[in-house]
């Protein structure tokens, strides 16, 4: 899904580029390498054992009622990705939990690289709510797998800069997060930054009032990323690994 949407933004690109990739995509793979190693040695164990534990001992919500499998699958399917929407929700409302998060929105331009631009911190608080989440639900191996494709496949299609025709836009926005819908919420405007939460299924935004149609720029138009981090310095893996204990900027002014 990286080749292909990388090969898709180079044929059909929506924005022009504030950077040029290779000031920003080493830094963004190497960042999330680091969260990968990081969350691998501190949380040794993955959503998928948890939901065959949580089969074999009869754990949560779907284990205590018999559904057909399909209707299983869908079903953990979309709490666990009704799970992500809330979470993400939260990470743009807690200040500190933001400051953790704007590594991912302090990115100046977005393309399929920022669906890998994650703090390694923020990378394990998910992975400990993804288990839980596993957990209460009850959510089946097949049903995590499925879903972890899902969310990695879908992230990296939403962020890619790419131009949908919009009629097309229009009628895959209906039952998918496209990238015209997701990029609104790296805009500057913090208004368009606290909408457009979902990162598969775009009802939740529709059922909780945090859908926005359009920029108010147009998305050519449109600023992305945050005004406190706009030096070519801050895309370096070293500053992003430390944004979250700057003090240097003025914390959640541009955010609230």
């Amino acid at each position: 899904m990286l080749a292909l949407m990388a090969a898709l933004e180079w044929a059909l690109p929506r924005r022009t580029r504030v950077l040029r990739r290779w000031q920003r995509w080493p830094n963004n793979v190497a960042l999330v390498g680091i969260a990968t190693v990081a969350a691998r040695l501190i949380i040794p164990f993955a959503a998928i054992g948890v939901a065959a534990t949580a089969e074999a001992q009869g754990w949560g919500l779907l284990n205590q009622v018999a559904l057909p499998d399909w209707v299983e699958v869908a079903a953990a399917v979309m709490l666990l990705d009704l799970v992500i929407y809330g979470q993400h929700v939260a990470f743009h409302a807690q200040p500190y939990l933001w400051r953790i998060h704007r590594t991912h929105h302090s990115d100046p331009d977005i393309d399929v690289t920022t669906a890998l631009r994650f703090h390694p911190v923020e990378i394990m608080l998910s992975l400990l709510v993804k288990l839980v989440a596993v957990g209460v639900i009850g959510a089946s191996p097949l049903a995590v797998l499925i879903f972890e494709v899902l969310l990695n496949a879908t992230a990296m299609f939403n962020h890619a800069n790419i131009a949908l025709p919009l009629p097309v836009d229009a009628v895959v926005r209906r039952f998918l997060v496209t990238p015209d819908m997701h990029r609104v919420h790296h805009s500057i405007d913090a208004r368009e930054t606290n909408s457009n939460y979902g990162f598969n299924l775009p009802w939740w935004d529709r059922l909780f009032g945090t859908y926005r149609a359009q920029p108010a720029a147009g998305h050519q138009g449109m600023t992305i990323g945050l005004s406190e981090f706009r030096e070519g310095r801050d895309q370096r893996v070293d500053q992003l690994l430390l944004q979250p204990l700057r003090r240097d900027v003025i914390e959640g002014a541009d955010h609230e």
